[in-house]
């Protein structure tokens, strides 16, 4: 993630700011720039760019920004859309009867931006449903209900459905304790999912990938469900740090393949992230890890990146020491490791190389039958449940709402946009959660704080039954 300024006044901001904290200039995020920008009020429900880029161009808030406050991204004024690039792509929301659901829809919104700006910086193709019904990306953000069904974080044929309780800190926390793993985030789960999506539209049916990518991972047609089966009866090979990047990624090549996206999508982040700060280490003794290279990670070599993230996470563990934290990294690198990061770097520089023909992958297959072996995420230690038939969407109506508070001071979007938008809510079904396992290194880390909360406002929506989802 690069840095951020307010166009009127030139003040620091971030990402997922709303309104500059010192000239209260509204911000929002404009896609075609892939910058922030500040506006300026040009009546009836439109918005100035301040930004040099835009040349006086005039926007809208997208619905969600305006009317639900969960979102920060805008639209071209003359658009006949009213929702975001970004809020096109989540097909169910969770039930906003309940007040924390809100808090939840902001935090999993906010980290599924996140994704997609990488994703974009990576000229990577995200195509929603409605662009292409057949291999479109879409999201499912759903909650357990109160029969005990539980939902299921996973992916399918390009639905990624999320348990919101994985919003919750708490929650989060618990259960990365209770599995052992050193590491679990929101982004993190995001990045694991769409690792799955971008194999089938990359890999899986590629003639040019396919073959590399079974001598490094293995063979993806190994039955899923024994797979899952042996994993949670067994657990991970002895010494599988040798191999994998975590102890899940050791069940399934699907889930090493997944394993390993979501982590070359840590890296390139963070890497950008500190070339945009200008972090260098310049230590005083010549044998100390140093990082002075700033070449922008969508330029840099595999070799390049792999320099400068020893230095960059070994500074980073300490720092978090000196805070009393743990290490924000706690993995390590094997040779192996190393060799299946190079490649989903390969297959991401050709994808995104927008000036060579991309070799054509053959069309995937129909949606795999419910009774097949499903594709997971990462699943709750020994829980495997039963895909759940989903129905279409219904469309609701946005009922105004009183706004709520933000913990960024300065983060309230005004007025509310006059054309009430089609929401789906989720109603209950599914089952649930996630894991990974890896052991702690002193000599990486990873800077992947929250970003800084903003302002959830309410509204009501009904629920939809859904659609099957994969195993997690």
């Amino acid at each position: 993630m690069k840095t951020f300024h307010c166009n009127r006044c030139s003040h620091l901001v971030f990402y997922e700011n709303v309104r500059c904290e010192r000239c209260e200039a509204l911000l929002g995020y404009v896609p075609e720039l892939a910058e922030i920008s500040a506006f300026e009020d040009a009546g009836e429900g439109r918005w100035r760019s301040l930004h040099p880029g835009a040349r006086g161009a005039l926007f809208r808030q997208c619905h969600n920004y305006a009317v639900e406050n969960v979102c920060n991204w805008m639209i071209p004024a003359d658009s006949p859309d009213t929702l975001c690039r970004a809020c096109q792509l989540t097909r169910t929301i969770p039930n906003l009867g309940a007040p924390e659901n809100r808090l939840y829809w902001y935090r999993l919104e906010m980290a599924k931006r996140r994704l997609l700006y990488t994703l974009a910086e990576l000229g990577l193709d995200v195509k929603s449903r409605e662009a292409d019904p057949e291999r479109g990306l879409a999201f499912e953000f759903l909650e357990d209900s109160d029969d005990g069904s539980r939902v299921m974080t996973g992916h399918d044929n390009g639905l990624i459905t999320l348990n919101i309780a994985e919003a919750d800190d708490a929650y989060r926390e618990k259960v990365r304790t209770s599995m052992g793993e050193p590491y679990r985030t929101l982004l993190g789960h995001f990045r694991h999912e769409t690792g799955h999506y971008y194999f089938s539209q990359l890999v899986e049916n590629n003639p040019r990938w396919i073959e590399p990518y079974r001598k490094l991972f293995g063979d993806e047609r190994a039955d899923y469900g024994e797979a899952l089966t042996a994993y949670y009866r067994d657990g991970a090979p002895a010494e599988w740090q040798a191999s994998y990047i975590s102890a899940y990624a050791t069940m399934h090549p699907w889930e090493d393949w997944a394993e390993t996206w979501a982590h070359y999508m840590l890296i390139v982040d963070v890497l950008d992230t500190a070339t945009s700060y200008g972090v260098a280490l310049l230590p005083d003794d010549p044998s100390e890890p140093t990082l002075t290279d700033r070449t922008p990670v969508e330029d840099a070599s595999f070799d390049n990146l792999m320099k400068r993230w020893f230095p960059l996470t070994y500074a980073l563990n300490s720092l978090n020491r000196s805070l009393g934290m743990p290490d924000g990294y706690p993995f390590t690198l094997a040779a192996p490791v190393v060799g299946k990061l190079r490649f989903v770097h390969r297959v991401i520089v050709e994808a995104g190389d927008k000036s060579q023909p991309r070799e054509a992958a053959t069309p995937p297959a129909k949606a795999t039958p419910a009774s097949a072996p499903r594709r997971a995420a990462r699943a709750g230690a020994g829980r495997t449940a039963a895909a759940r038939p989903v129905a279409q969407a219904v469309v609701q109506t946005v009922v105004p709402r009183a706004p709520l508070p933000s913990a960024n001071p300065a983060t309230s979007p005004p007025g509310t946009e006059p054309v009430a938008q089609a929401v789906v809510s989720q109603g209950a079904d599914q089952a649930v959660a996630s894991a990974d396992s890896t052991q702690a290194s002193a000599m990486q880390a990873a800077a992947l704080a929250e970003p800084p909360m903003q302002s959830e406002d309410a509204a009501a929506k009904e629920a939809r039954p859904k659609r099957t989802a994969r195993r997690r």
